[in-house]
């Protein structure tokens, strides 16, 4: 089961990786999000931030719909998403292995080339 503190290490030691002030965890990298947490939002109320979920940024709408077809009890949308080449990611589902993997991918489609 992996966590925010996960997250962050695995984030963090990758090259370039700046964190941004937040409620929860917010990574980029040449001035891209590649794993944020989740800010739910419901009617009427200020966003709350989720750090047990993470938003991963997947590239494409064909890798999102792969993700979610593939495994929803491990990643989910919302409407707000539609569109977008993000996913979120419930982090008690996945193991640190596999959260290296997710966030090593996100990085690496964001990452400068060269």
């Amino acid at each position: 089961m992996a966590d925010a503190d996960d997250v962050r290490r695995l984030a963090l030691a990758l090259p370039q990786v700046v964190e941004i002030d937040s409620e929860g965890f917010d990574f980029r990298v040449a001035d891209k999000g590649f794993v944020w947490s989740y800010p739910e939002r419901r009617p009427g109320a200020k966003p709350v931030i989720r750090t047990d979920i993470a938003v991963l940024y997947v590239g494409d709408e064909a890798e999102k719909q792969a993700l979610l077809l593939g495994e929803p009890d491990v990643f989910f949308t919302t409407p707000a998403y539609d569109g977008l080449p993000l996913v979120m990611l419930r982090l008690a589902q996945v193991d640190v292995e596999r959260l290296t993997e997710l966030v090593t991918d996100a990085w690496r489609m964001r990452a400068p080339t060269g």
